[in-house]
């Protein structure tokens, strides 16, 4: 450890030049230096090295014992370093075969990966993609320790130690099952808040919501009588029932239900994909969310 503190690149580097040309004057011309700075550099490695590791011989220098022993690991060393610190290759996503790893909810799932998907296959068909559980409370831990590439969750909530970008404002439409006979129209106020209404709950069995935050403002409540955790099930009640809800508008987009506008503005939210700043710079992962963002 005391030797590793005492060296620096330049000596290794001129060690290995040395142990190529067996020449001073010769090394001195490849690395670019003057005759005395490679003495300099091999004086120091030798007092390093305890040891002379280049004696003269009848056609040049000769490495010693030890020379020899560090030539090869040496040369590994370097070969890493100069792999270590070279610019990172263009990303080629029709030989990548990477695996990526998205934490999304329901709706992210719904309103994000799946309009992603098809581009991201057509372009990368080896690459893989997990879409993992979103647990909002573990996300910054998760994309610090590389468990998770990327996070789909709203801006309100997000740690503030993730990297973000923007991608949609989402909105709030009334829906219900087609045909359904309160639906025809935009309800009154009174006309809504006496429907029967499902909400969802993330947390699992929560009745209140934005909407009922948004009511209570004008004083006036409305029936909320199931608490489901999940978006898809929500659509098949909704599908199945008379119950009604208030969903993020491109859930409903393309889907058998009844859609008009509310009686009143609920405030929406956005959208937002984060990532921690050690992958901010990988050529993959900026392929990727290019993708996404431009799919959405």
């Amino acid at each position: 450890m005391n030797n590793l503190r005492r060296l620096d690149l330049n000596l290794l580097v001129t060690l290995d030049v040395l142990l190529a040309e067996h020449n001073v004057t010769r090394a001195a011309e490849r690395l670019n230096f003057s005759q005395p700075s490679v003495s300099v550099h091999l004086a120091k490695l030798r007092d390093i090295f305890d040891d002379p590791l280049l004696i003269p011989g009848p056609r040049g220098m000769r490495p010693t014992a030890r020379a020899e022993e560090l030539r090869e690991p040496l040369r590994l060393a370097l070969e890493a370093l100069e792999q270590a610190v070279a610019p990172a290759s263009p990303f080629d996503p029709g030989a990548a075969q990477n695996v990526w790893r998205i934490a999304a909810s329901d709706y992210g799932e719904s309103a994000i990966v799946l309009p992603a998907l098809a581009g991201l296959r057509s372009a990368a068909p080896s690459t893989r993609i997990a879409v993992v559980e979103m647990q909002p409370s573990r996300i910054a831990r998760q994309a610090e320790q590389g468990d998770i590439d990327l996070a789909l969750h709203t801006v309100d909530g997000s740690p503030s130690n993730l990297r973000r970008r923007v991608l949609f404002t989402e909105r709030y439409v009334l829906a219900g099952r087609a045909g359904h006979p309160h639906l025809r129209r935009r309800p009154t106020l009174e006309q809504f808040c006496a429907l029967d209404q499902v909400i969802v709950s993330p947390d699992g069995g929560g009745f209140h919501g934005a909407t009922d935050d948004a009511l209570a403002t004008h004083g006036l409540q409305r029936r909320v009588v199931l608490s489901v955790p999940h978006f898809l099930f929500l659509r098949s009640v909704l599908e199945s029932t008379d119950l009604v809800a208030m969903l993020p508008e491109r859930l409903v987009q393309g889907v058998a239900l009844q859609v008009v506008e509310a009686p009143l503005e609920i405030p929406g939210y956005e959208m937002a994909m984060l990532w921690h700043e050690r992958a901010h710079r990988d050529p993959a992962h900026q392929w990727l969310r290019e993708q996404i963002v431009n799919a959405i």
